[in-house]
């Protein structure tokens, strides 16, 4: 039996956040196979999902970015239509894309916020690999 493989794609923007959401779902998801990939930034997640989903490689496709408010467009728009986006790759390509975007109501960029994120990013990152993992088992018993 081959390991059961999963696509995990991260947004480069805040890396030193985003990045523990892989570091979380690796603890978590055990001996399965993680290919991992960079994207510059959240709204390049959904067609990089949706493309992983239909190779017909993984079990499923995560996508992890933390958006903020940079001041020159609202944050919370930008976190929706992403995970619209992914949630569309999900029907589209009937794998599961799983979502690790989260945008915070107040964000300011100090050593205690970064802090506070990097550890959350973590706890975010295993339930998505117990998420991930549970909806397998569940696509498993739906087709046999």
């Amino acid at each position: 039996m081959t390991p059961t493989r999963y696509a995990f794609i991260k947004a480069n923007w805040h890396a030193d956040i985003v990045d523990r959401a892989l570091d979380g779902f690796r603890e978590e998801i055990g001996a399965a196979e993680v290919d991992v990939f960079d994207v510059p930034g959240a709204f390049e997640l959904p067609l990089l999902a949706r493309r992983l989903a239909r190779s017909g490689r993984y079990e499923a496709v995560i996508g992890a970015a933390f958006v903020v408010d940079g001041g020159i467009y609202r944050h919370d728009f930008v976190a929706a239509t992403v995970v619209e986006g992914l949630m569309r790759a999900q029907m589209d390509s009937d794998v599961p894309v799983l979502s690790v975007v989260l945008t915070p109501h107040h964000y300011q960029e100090t050593e205690t916020h970064n802090a506070f994120f990097r550890e959350h990013f973590v706890l975010k990152g295993r339930e998505c690999a117990k998420a991930a993992k549970a909806i397998g088992t569940a696509s498993r018993r739906a087709a046999a």
